[in-house]
């Protein structure tokens, strides 16, 4: 904006005038300090002809970061770069965290419980059970929260969240929510618990409980394990060899995008029925860019945020442990409860485009969802009578060769349309046991709770049975 001398030169010689008319002491007391404010602000603000403009990093970054054509690409190449590097970098310290809790300190424990005589029962119980479970839950959970909330934190830090919620506030303000929504889905990638904890930013009741019910869109890193592991196994497997790693990866990114769409479609949807109310007025000061500040984050990613949810994380997992060994061990009739439950269940699994075992799968591994695959293998191994796999019933296992994966989930019956929908159902199901309990404690309300863990079964059900009817119609 370019203003001319002489506009300033009448507005300050209007201020004058206006000093002397008042009179007193006071009053021009009072109007010198707007004066002085408003020639400030016109120095900072107003480019003069005959001046160069003065270079201002707050000003050349909000021009690249909040402009309608290098926001969002900037935006969807930072985040995507926060999840590689999440995903990337937690590959290893996951592999060592498995190799110690899992294949080295797991047999060191059964040994031990062995030689002191624990009857094998309660050895299993325990070890095989409660205990395997926990080390699948901090081996996989573990490294990529310290990744993830540490990045996150630090965009927090350097100012960029604001913009991110300033590029969506449009979009969110038709879906009838809020614009801080943005922020809270962001921290749910990392963990839906997290990002339920992240709606108090939001002032606006109606728009919290939006934002609170909507997160479990938002793919959390216990399911990024499922996505890459079927989208490699089926889907990838489809394109030339080179292209391979490309087409997985474009599968995974469609689930996350439609886990996004779902968020504006649910709140849309929410936000005109059950949740009926007028949008609130988003006031939102950018606030100035800042360097960052490592140990105050390294403080607030790793303890407040890391340590808080993997501890609730982990309380739940050690009863999903003792679920799952015991589902598997006592036997009805000669056949074990697991056995009988996917039986019971496998024929409704089968009419929506999934299995018996998928299903139960994910109703005893609510707890956490990084053992669902796990207890896939586990119960697929079981009910299809596969020997040589694995390391007994109700010890959950993980494989390292694709083949080995395939071999298994063949025998279990799995064809392409079962991968998908998989794929859809890790998407579209309810969230795990730490984040139901955290919508609780911030809700308050049993019956938000519950319809905020039915909304999502309900959906992912309706969504893989109208996939697999229109698959079947097309395969013949």
């Amino acid at each position: 904006m370019k203003i001319d001398d002489h506009a300033i030169e009448d507005v300050i010689n209007t201020t004058k005038k206006l000093r002397w008319e008042i009179g007193g002491n006071l009053h021009g007391e009072l109007l010198e300090a707007i004066y002085e404010d408003a020639a400030r602000i016109a120095d900072k603000v107003v480019v003069r002809k005959e001046e160069r403009p003065k270079f201002d990093w707050d000003r050349t970054l909000d021009h690249l970061l909040t402009s309608r054509w290098t926001g969002f690409p900037i935006m969807l190449l930072l985040l995507s770069s926060v999840f590689w590097l999440t995903i990337e970098g937690s590959n290893i310290p996951s592999a060592l965290l498995a190799s110690v809790l899992v294949d080295t300190l797991h047999p060191i424990l059964k040994d031990a419980a062995l030689s002191i005589g624990t009857p094998a029962w309660l050895s299993g119980l325990l070890i095989d059970g409660m205990y395997l479970s926990t080390a699948w839950v901090i081996s996989v959970m573990l490294p990529p929260m310290t990744i993830f909330f540490p990045l996150f934190t630090l965009l927090e830090d350097f100012g960029y969240l604001p913009r991110v919620a300033f590029n969506l506030d449009h979009l969110f303000k038709k879906a009838g929510a809020h614009g801080k929504q943005a922020l809270s889905m962001s921290m749910g990638y990392g963990c839906n618990a997290a990002g339920i904890i992240a709606t108090r930013i939001i002032d606006s009741p109606r728009e919290r409980l939006i934002a609170i019910i909507t997160n479990n869109f938002a793919l959390c890193n216990g399911r990024w394990p499922t996505q890459i592991l079927i989208a490699t196994l089926f889907i990838g497997v489809l394109a030339p060899a080179g292209l391979a790693g490309i087409v997985s990866a474009a599968a995974v990114v469609g689930i996350t995008l439609l886990g996004v769409a779902l968020t504006f479609i649910v709140s849309w949807a929410l936000s005109r029925t059950v949740l009926r109310g007028e949008p609130s007025t988003f006031s939102l000061e950018l606030p100035p860019y800042r360097p960052p500040r490592i140990l105050q984050t390294l403080y607030t990613s790793l303890i407040d945020r890391t340590i808080f949810v993997l501890w609730r994380a982990v309380v739940f997992a050690m009863p999903a442990g003792a679920v799952i060994w015991l589902s598997a061990n006592i036997h009805i009739g000669g056949v074990s409860i697991a056995e009988h439950l996917i039986q019971w269940m496998d024929p409704f699994g089968w009419f929506i485009g999934l299995n018996g075992v998928i299903l139960l799968a994910y109703i005893i591994a609510i707890p956490a969802n990084e053992i669902v695959i796990p207890t896939i293998l586990m119960l697929t191994v079981m009910s299809s009578g596969l020997t040589g796999v694995g390391a007994g019933e109700g010890v959950m296992f993980e494989l390292t060769d694709k083949s080995a994966y395939l071999a298994v989930f063949s025998a279990g019956g799995w064809t392409l349309l079962t991968a998908v929908n998989l794929m859809l159902f890790s998407l579209i199901h309810n969230p795990c046991s730490t984040t139901i309990y955290t919508i609780y404690k911030e809700t308050g309300s049993i019956k938000w709770t519950a319809f905020s863990a039915l909304l999502p079964v309900v959906m992912g059900i309706m969504f893989c049975f109208f996939v697999a009817q229109v698959w079947r119609i097309f395969s013949g």
